[in-house]
């Protein structure tokens, strides 16, 4: 609903129908607007939301026997935007029960009430591969944009979980009846690209939330029925990941390394930093035939780039997109991390990771005859590079005029850590960009729609509304598919046309 302009310090009260045990869903846009929950009598029970950003969700169950009603407040003549998205009576809450979506695992069922055993759909899973990609569902609520994927696996004592599930969560797999058949169902766009791997009998045991999600690191795999893989030669069994494309996942030819584009060249440099205390190697890609001294040259900074290099192949793709002329003559700077630890410490809003930058690499990178203008300089980064990238941006805009930003985790704060009681309010760098004023920095922020169970996908939506309000270039898109540098792969070239395309 939309208000009327109300005063300040004065109070709009709206009832709600529901009671005890409801759980109710909803968001409030507006700036400055405070959202309370109260009982009949009108009293303040619960702060639902605090006015400091733009737009906000919020979730909660009432505790009172009679309907609960809303009070909200804000400055003299400021609209709002309120939204009940929905309602759950406690009647119609339940625990959740194994349904069984798929119509392939639906008939064995059968069969094994009626005294059969798994043996020929493990055959048909072996000859026909899996995960089962079906075209329809047992209530028949696929859309025509959709497909169903059952994951499956044979034969685990205790517990199966996916690795890069479509949920974006480390999701368990259910057991068919006590058969050896263990399996979980999704229903997907058809443009999905998905990698994963599944993890047999993952420990439990007593410890933080970290070391139990961590833990299916311990037995994850490639799927052993599923012949589609990445790397093309893995070691064993556990490297590598699995890979399943959908029939309208969308083509990225930007990524074929046979092709006939002249190959740019990448040397490695070792470099140390005064401001860090640590030293890195940097890879600097130069594109075949670069002229340091051309007019409408474009500089990528890359973060993690030990992985742009080598999961992401960003020469290769660079090589391509330069060749069709789709963006101008790009070099690129990748900047690895000296350690796990140093990328933690250094990618999530650093000073001193900017003062590196700005003070030391930049003016490096220009000894080398590597060089563009700040029209033409992009930060890329993925996950706490796509925050650190936007950080860069924000304290540095003299130097870097462009942000691609894949998957950024903007519902980081500062001391926090996903998953971990205590973290702080998120989305600190959302509110450092809405208190600022405008910089000169271009944005092409990508997420993808797997990725819920992070609040990856939720924080880049509010990050982008918040930029757009503040009046800034931003280029929006999101993929079908998660977390991880095998989606970025596939996304990356779509946000370099939009930063560098060439009319």
């Amino acid at each position: 609903m939309n208000s009327p302009k109300n005063g300040a310090k004065s109070a709009l009260s709206l009832k709600l129908d529901a009671k005890r045990g409801d759980f109710v869903r909803g968001s409030i846009r507006g700036k400055d607007i405070q959202l309370w929950l109260v009982n009949q009598r009108g009293q303040r029970i619960r702060r639902l939301t605090d006015g400091e950003v733009a737009m906000t969700t919020f979730l909660f169950v009432v505790d009172e026997p009679l309907p609960a009603g809303l009070v909200v407040s804000g400055p003299e003549n400021q609209n709002f935007e309120l939204r009940i998205d929905s309602i759950i009576l406690a009647a119609e809450q339940f625990q959740a029960v194994n349904r069984i979506e798929s119509p392939t695992l639906l008939a064995l069922q059968r069969k094994l009430q009626d005294g059969g055993d798994t043996k020929e759909f493990w055959q048909r899973v072996a000859r026909d591969g899996s995960p089962l990609v079906e075209d329809n569902n047992a209530d028949e609520s696929l859309r025509d944009d959709q497909a169903l994927v059952t994951f499956v696996w044979r034969g685990a004592n205790h517990n199966v979980r996916i690795f890069g599930a479509p949920s974006g969560d480390h999701d368990e797999m259910q057991r068919l009846g006590d058969s050896d058949v263990w399996y979980r169902s999704y229903q997907v766009s058809r443009k999905a690209r998905i990698n994963y791997r599944l993890a047999p009998d993952v420990p439990v045991f007593d410890g933080s939330y970290r070391d139990l999600r961590r833990a299916i690191l311990a037995t994850a795999q490639r799927d052993p029925f599923n012949p589609m893989f990445e790397p093309a030669n893995p070691v064993d069994r556990f490297d590598g990941t699995s890979v399943v494309e959908l029939s309208d996942a969308p083509v990225v030819p930007w990524l074929d390394s046979s092709s006939e584009s002249i190959k740019g060249s990448v040397t490695t440099l070792e470099i140390g930093s005064e401001i860090l205390a640590n030293t890195r190697d940097v890879h600097l890609y130069r594109p075949a035939g670069y002229d340091p001294a051309a007019s409408g040259n474009a500089l990528l900074v890359v973060f993690d780039g030990d992985q742009y290099l080598d999961e992401v192949k960003l020469p290769t793709i660079l090589d391509n997109l330069i060749a069709a002329k789709r963006i101008s003559c790009t070099a690129a700077v990748l900047i690895s991390n000296p350690s796990p630890k140093s990328r933690a410490v250094e990618l999530p809003c650093s000073d001193d990771f900017v003062r590196f930058l700005t003070d030391e690499l930049m003016p490096l990178i220009r000894e080398q005859s590597m060089d563009a203008n700040r029209e033409n300089t992009v930060l890329v980064g993925a996950s706490y590079g796509g925050l650190a990238s936007s950080y860069a941006a924000l304290k540095a805009s003299d130097v870097f005029g462009n942000v691609l930003s894949q998957s950024g985790s903007y519902w980081w704060s500062p001391g926090g850590e996903f998953g971990k009681v205590g973290s702080g309010e998120p989305n600190w760098l959302i509110r450092e960009f809405v208190g600022a004023d405008r910089k000169p920095v271009r944005f092409a922020l990508q997420a993808g729609t797997f990725e819920t169970a992070s609040d990856i996908l939720a924080s880049n939506r509010h990050f982008r509304d918040c930029l757009r309000a503040k009046g800034y270039d931003v280029q929006y898109s999101e993929f079908v598919g998660g977390h991880g540098y095998f989606h970025w792969q596939h996304a990356i070239s779509d946000g370099l046309i939009e930063l560098l395309g060439s009319e």
